[in-house]
């Protein structure tokens, strides 16, 4: 796995393929961490880790949104839904 890119982190909102980049520094045994899971299993990248853990937060914290449920869930269990 390549060292995260601090500086141009994307993180997908919703099914449209909507786009932001933003800024993210992480501690280096998250980095560590991240790298192992994705070189033990492949179908996972740093992005579609971040992804679901947000949304993950997000939906324990209560915020409810069909978008971010899809996100998750798609994340999660490799799918991809289509409104």
């Amino acid at each position: 796995m390549q060292k995260l890119n601090s500086d141009e982190n994307r993180i997908v909102m919703n099914q449209k393929e909507d786009v932001i980049s933003f800024k993210c520094e992480l501690q280096e045994n998250l980095q560590n961490a991240m790298k192992e899971f994705v070189e033990e299993h492949p179908n996972w990248d740093q992005y579609r880790i971040l992804q679901a853990a947000i949304a993950g937060f997000l939906m324990q914290k209560g915020f409810q949104n069909r978008d971010l449920t899809r996100l998750y869930i798609g994340n999660m269990f490799s799918m991809n839904f289509k409104d």
